[in-house]
């Protein structure tokens, strides 16, 4: 893996110090943690992690998009996760001290504040609200999984609209017209929602038919994020 370059200026010190998991901290307990990050760009479709690499870093994403994956015993590729700006990864390899146990891979020009493990270690070990921090994070994301697993079980119409709430939940930008989250290639909706990637298609077209979503290049907006949930009942 080769970085394009790596920095750290007084813009990007203040941008790894805005990640929600820092906020509430103590100034200097958070001075501590992140005097070591280093901050990196990378462009789209670039390996972070492997599965089975050691874990020597706990990764911010500070900009940009990046998706976990796995693979099923038939070898097919599984997207476990997409997750955005103010998200972390990498954090339960140097909790267990065990190999990574996934794939982690851009799918935007994606900008990551890499921090030790040791000092995110360090910094659970004596600030509790570190640590309570990052169980909630924790539980919000197994309560994803829960919920997409739930789901599989329904029709294809409400598993795409699930994945997409899922996505603005997580990154949601507010718009001129509503809700923004990245226009993500059809593949990863696939890989998400466990449907054919020509379903996915076919209903992200009658979804947009109907005005609950509306498409460019790079941005899906949801002009009524109630209307859309009111499809998962």
């Amino acid at each position: 893996m080769h970085d394009r370059f790596g920095f750290r200026d007084s813009k990007d010190s203040a941008l790894i110090r805005s990640a929600p998991f820092f906020e509430g901290l103590p100034a200097a307990a958070v001075e501590r943690a992140v005097t070591q990050v280093v901050t990196r760009s990378h462009p789209p479709n670039q390996v972070l992690l492997l599965e089975n690499d050691w874990g020597s870093s706990v990764y911010f994403i500070l900009e940009g998009w990046v998706k976990i994956r796995t693979y099923n015993l038939d070898g097919k590729e599984v997207t476990l996760n997409i997750i955005g700006k103010g998200e972390l990864f990498g954090e339960m390899a140097p909790l267990d001290e065990v190999p990574r146990s996934t794939d982690v891979i851009t799918l935007a020009p994606t900008v990551i504040g890499n921090m030790p493990a040791q000092d995110f270690v360090k910094l659970l070990q004596t600030e509790p609200e570190a640590g309570i921090k990052l169980a909630k994070l924790m539980a919000r994301r197994l309560r994803q999984v829960n919920r997409r697993l739930r789901l599989r079980e329904t029709d294809s119409v409400s598993r795409v609209a699930d994945i997409i709430l899922f996505l603005a939940d997580g990154q949601g930008k507010v718009g001129q017209q509503g809700l923004e989250i990245p226009n993500l290639p059809h593949r990863e909706l696939s890989s998400l929602s466990g449907l054919a990637r020509e379903t996915v298609t076919r209903v992200l077209s009658k979804l947009e038919r109907k005005g609950l979503i509306m498409r460019d290049r790079d941005i899906m907006t949801i002009p009524d994020i109630n209307a859309l949930e009111r499809l998962l009942f």
